[in-house]
């Protein structure tokens, strides 16, 4: 059996985990919304229309915000479209995904459902096919509590207190060509530093996001970054980053995903610093990385993609990806990235939530069931709370032709101080061998820790509308305490969660 070490420094942490790590996205695609969150024919839909089963998994995987309505479709989204009396909101159509638009479920429906599983709204304005009045006239129509047209409209629609939407997003993805009203990085900072100064005037305590670049292989990749920085980085918080990943037919470089988050996530944060050192200011540009996940993208694209000039589809089924245990340890460990560097990661969305992309599957009529991702995020949601801790793995290596050498484990840590909670998240890289990995603490002796491990005989086994309990977190009765260290053994291909209510005491070194 290989064997690895894995050392935590609780005396060190790296920065607290923000809570909004673990949000996720609901965009206006496929049946990400229509016969996902909301049906309201469905046996279990509530007076709203929205089915009570998918909110209890909302709510059990841990959904801190929620991004919305996009995405692509955001690019070409009137907003006025969305609120009002549902009767008379027009049906549009949206070119972005190729399908149409009910407006059936608007601002006022998804706040709504938002109360229902506990989540904030993160929302996206459209810098694409309109501009800084329109954004601006959405912030007043949702957070102004009243004495203007947009504000009384607001109340006259059915929510007479603001919305107080803090979290927004200046467009969506316009490095990308296939984006409705895609620019230039220079034209685009232009335009989101005026959109941000405005609404700044609004209210100087929102928190803005700009956009990055939509994947580190876009061309753009990096210059994007400095020049959108250099227009607007006295106006806004964040930047943006998206990446999706997928296997191409090589699984040890699938596996090794990872390791392009890690320096994704450090490249753009160089380029942040380049540029406030050159700007002289004191200010700190942190990270949202609001669109995240395995998607199988090339099979859309040669597969699925909707043509056609009069076929024009509501609620179509797209991106109804199918994810197996591989992609679900993938998943981990892009959690684990992102953990890792919770110190500028402040802001993370999974993308999407429901059908699309998504950890949670429906039927119409029919079931919900959990996918195989559902897991890791939900375990870590709920457990990865204080503070990560730096790490550092002795372990054996494996080749990739993308990323070099990569470790075969990957993990992180997190501790509580108050409360004495503990995590660590491992994956196992190999697909051919098992792994002893022996784990200090740094002098932490757990109280009962218990170990999870989702993984199988059959790396490619999933969860689907016929067998949706086939893939399930399992105890993993390996692990031992001694004295200050763990000790576990990881199956290949898989993620594993150990977590511990409390610590018994602390050992000095």
């Amino acid at each position: 059996m290989l064997r690895a070490h894995l050392t935590a420094n609780p005396r060190t942490p790296i920065a607290p985990i923000n809570r909004r790590l673990f949000g996720t996205f609901v965009e206006h695609l496929g049946r990400s919304v229509y016969d996902g969150i909301y049906e309201p024919h469905h046996p279990s839909a509530d007076p709203e229309g929205f089915r009570r089963d998918v909110i209890e998994l909302v709510k059990e995987l841990g959904v801190s915000t929620i991004r919305y309505p996009g995405g692509n479709f955001v690019s070409g989204f009137r907003w006025e479209d969305s609120v009002g009396p549902r009767e008379q909101r027009p049906q549009r159509l949206d070119l972005a995904w190729h399908s149409t638009e009910t407006n059936e479920v608007g601002l006022l429906e998804f706040s709504n459902w938002l109360s229902k599983v506990g989540s904030e709204l993160m929302l996206a304005v459209n810098l694409g096919t309109r501009g800084t009045q329109e954004a601006l006239d959405l912030l007043e129509y949702s957070n102004l509590r009243s004495g203007t047209t947009l504000s009384d409209q607001r109340a006259h629609d059915g929510h007479p207190e603001p919305y107080g939407v803090s979290m927004w997003c200046l467009g969506n993805e316009m490095d990308g060509p296939w984006q409705l009203g895609h620019r230039s990085a220079d034209d685009y900072g232009k335009l989101a530093a005026q959109t941000a100064r405005a609404m700044r005037a609004f209210d100087p305590s929102l928190e803005l996001m700009v956009c990055g670049s939509s994947s580190a292989s876009m061309p753009t990749f990096g210059e994007w970054e400095r020049v959108v920085l250099t227009h607007t980085y006295d106006e806004v918080d964040y930047i943006s980053c998206h990446a999706y990943y997928e296997d191409h037919g090589d699984t040890a470089e699938f596996l090794a995903s990872g390791v392009d988050m890690d320096r994704f996530i450090e490249s753009v944060i160089a380029t942040a610093d380049h540029v406030k050192a050159v700007r002289g200011s004191t200010k700190t540009i942190n990270i949202s990385f609001d669109e995240w996940n395995i998607w199988y993208n090339e099979r859309f694209e040669k597969v699925d993609k909707i043509q056609g000039s009069q076929n024009w589809p509501v609620a179509p089924r797209l991106l109804e990806d199918v994810y197996t245990v591989t992609d679900a340890v993938v998943f981990g460990s892009l959690l684990i990235s992102l953990l890792k560097h919770a110190d500028r990661v402040t802001s993370a969305s999974l993308a999407q939530l429901v059908n699309v992309i998504a950890p949670i599957m429906t039927e119409p009529g029919g079931g919900a069931w959990r996918q195989t991702t559902f897991f890791p995020f939900a375990a870590t949601s709920a457990h990865a709370i204080g503070s990560v801790l730096p790490i550092s793995i002795e372990c054996e290596t494996y080749d990739t032709r993308t990323f070099g050498s990569v470790p075969l484990v990957d993990a992180t840590a997190t501790h509580d101080t108050e409360g004495g909670s503990t995590a660590v998240y491992l994956v196992n890289r190999s697909q051919t061998d098992a792994i002893e990995v022996s784990i200090d603490l740094g002098g932490l002796v757990l109280r009962s820790p218990s170990a999870r491990t989702l993984s199988d005989t059959d790396p490619l086994a999933a969860n689907t509308l016929t067998d949706p309990n086939r893939v399930t977190l399992q105890a993993n009765s390996s692990l031992t305490q001694s004295h200050t260290t763990l000790t576990i053994v990881l199956p290949p291909i898989s993620w594993t969660e150990i977590h511990a209510h409390g610590i018994i005491e602390t050992k000095e070194i």
